[in-house]
């Protein structure tokens, strides 16, 4: 963690903290920079709800606007005060001992959903978070809903720091568990013509079983759509429901083929709002 973004931590717990509470945490900070054993640590993070409560953290804008300064594309919204402090705890270890990683490793493995969910949400904050990526991998595997959102929703880390293929098996994870794209940081960034392919295949999946197809997998495929491609997205464009078709006329906005431009046009109404910024992804959720 960089040093403006552990006072930045610290500050917005001080703010909201009453006074014991503060000693409380400066205490274990003090005793993890004197004895950073795992049992102190495991201790401490133990303690964290006890002691601090489970309030959400109140962040103003400029709270996350200093985030976003702080490290780029930390985003602490949802947080909860043990989250923060838990985080924190973590973050404020002595470089030097055993390995991050490895505590880390170990930590998840024996960590409930609450504990896990801090854990990966601090992820962007964590020294050498390269080494973090195994056990990262594994977070992905959870079913708990709230812990894969821990690791694929406002956070860096995956944009940052996944290859292709981990990228990828994310965001079809999110589909499968009904859990939404919007929130997940460099979705288009790190869109690719795998991915698309992959969405497409889900949607032809899902539509041969008479099962909805999520409006979000044609913000992965615009970028990349052509021949077959382009045929389901007129397909969603003349049948699909008013939301589906938005997100099919977004998809062809994006698409540098000729053949999406002649699609679009077919729909003056949306390529107006398209062009005017009134139809946006974000204004589509």
């Amino acid at each position: 963690m960089s040093d403006a973004a552990r006072t930045l931590l610290r500050d917005w717990l001080r703010r909201q903290l009453d006074g014991a509470q503060n000693a409380w945490l400066d205490e274990q900070l003090a005793a993890l920079a004197k004895d950073p054993s795992d049992s102190t640590l495991h201790i401490a993070l133990g303690l964290v709800p006890r002691r601090l409560g489970k309030a959400d953290l109140a962040l103003s804008a400029a709270d996350l606007a200093a985030a976003d300064r702080a490290l780029p594309g930390w985003d602490p919204r949802g947080w909860s005060v043990t989250d923060a402090a838990r985080i924190l705890l973590l973050a404020s270890l002595p470089r030097e001992g055993k390995p991050f990683a490895e505590r880390f490793r170990a930590l998840c493995q024996t960590a409930d959903v609450a504990e896990a969910i801090a854990l990966y949400r601090g992820l962007p904050l964590y020294p050498d978070p390269e080494t973090l990526e195994p056990q990262v991998g594994e977070g992905l595997r959870s079913n708990v809903k709230a812990v894969f959102e821990a690791i694929a929703h406002r956070n860096p880390y995956p944009r940052q720091v996944f290859d292709q293929h981990r990228w990828n098996h994310m965001v079809l994870k999110a589909l499968f568990i009904d859990s939404r794209l919007a929130p997940i940081e460099g979705l288009d960034e790190r869109a690719n013509a795998e991915l698309a392919r992959i969405m497409c295949d889900f949607a032809h999946e899902r539509w041969a079983a008479g099962r909805p197809v999520p409006f979000e997998i044609w913000r992965c495929v615009g970028p990349f759509a052509s021949d077959t491609t382009l045929k389901d997205l007129a397909r969603v464009l003349s049948g699909g429901a008013e939301i589906e078709r938005r997100a099919a006329a977004l998809a062809l906005s994006a698409c540098p083929d000729e053949n999406a431009a002649k699609l679009l046009s077919g729909v003056p109404a949306l390529a107006k709002e398209i062009a005017s910024k009134k139809l946006t992804w974000a204004t589509l959720q």
